[in-house]
């Protein structure tokens, strides 16, 4: 069936993804569906500019998890969550949300697959700054994890998220700080490797870091973990790539809707961007605030 909304593409004009052979053919799948507009953005004001052109319709992000974000916040900054529906074609190298989603990694697939979805109601995160989380947000080994993954996911890729964790596990003295969900505090008897967030299960290009998590559920998953000996710390890393790391005792895996870490100062990683430091990080879920076109059984079943 056959759809007279505007549908409108964004695709980043910036990003070296954007000149994959298989755009066209999936913007094609899209032009037989829905009077399609791309739109090759360059700069915030470009993106603005094509969200809102797909008031009444559906804005389509294609690209990896930092073009979702970014629509999605864009969708977010123009207050149209209630005017927009989003559907996504991947090009990105990570495409952790997708995984979540059940959606393909082709781009062609993918494309057939917005078509023939719905919109659901889908979970966004907001943290204490008013930036927005659609996949994951991590503190400490999660995010120090990121940057000494980059060399190995290139050659490993899934895999090198849990290398970079092992190397940042091994080598770091974890933080001191409290974690509360939902006003209990999360008591650890050790110091902290790292705290994580989010809707999504996926994080560093496949690594189930929140294995459960679900973002048509209306909470958070979280993470707490808490620095054991280093030979432990490569214990966890291991499980990490299996999503079984939740079932060790120096894990706590839980569900919420808020979710305050207070203590060291302490980077970020919100969508794969690391922001600046803060003694204080804070993030609550918004239940059902996004239009997110995906199939009805989503998520699937962890991969084992």
């Amino acid at each position: 069936m056959s759809d007279s909304r505007p549908w409108v593409a964004v695709v980043n004009a910036q990003a070296g993804s954007s000149d994959d052979p298989r755009l066209e053919e999936a913007l094609d799948v899209l032009r037989a569906h829905a009077p399609l507009e791309v739109r090759r953005t360059e700069d915030r004001d470009d993106l603005q500019d094509a969200v809102s052109a797909a008031r009444g319709g559906v804005v389509v992000a294609v690209g990896g998890d930092g073009s979702i974000h970014a629509v999605v916040t864009a969708v977010d900054d123009l207050d149209l969550f209630d005017d927009v529906e989003v559907a996504i074609v991947p090009l990105g190298t990570g495409n952790d949300f997708v995984r979540t989603l059940g959606l393909s990694d082709d781009p062609v697939e993918a494309a057939r697959q917005a078509v023939d979805c719905v919109a659901r109601s889908a979970d966004v995160i907001r943290d204490g700054q008013d930036r927005l989380v659609v996949n994951a947000a991590h503190v400490g080994l999660g995010a120090e994890a990121n940057v000494k993954a980059t060399p190995w996911k290139k050659a490993f890729g899934p895999v090198g998220y849990a290398i970079g964790a092992a190397i940042t596990g091994v080598v770091g003295k974890g933080f001191h700080a409290t974690v509360h969900v939902d006003g209990q505090r999360i008591d650890s008897p050790r110091r902290l490797i790292q705290v994580a967030v989010g809707n999504g299960r996926y994080v560093g290009g496949g690594a189930p870091l929140l294995p459960a998590a679900d973002p048509f559920d209306g909470s958070l998953d979280v993470a707490v973990v808490w620095a054991h000996a280093r030979w432990k710390r490569l214990g966890y890393a291991y499980r990490l790539r299996r999503g079984r790391h939740p079932m060790r005792d120096d894990v706590v895996y839980l569900k919420g809707r808020e979710v305050v870490v207070q203590g060291e100062a302490l980077q970020a990683n919100l969508d794969g961007e690391i922001c600046d430091a803060s003694p204080r990080h804070h993030w609550v879920v918004e239940p059902g605030r996004l239009r997110l076109r995906a199939p009805a059984d989503a998520p699937p079943p962890l991969e084992d």
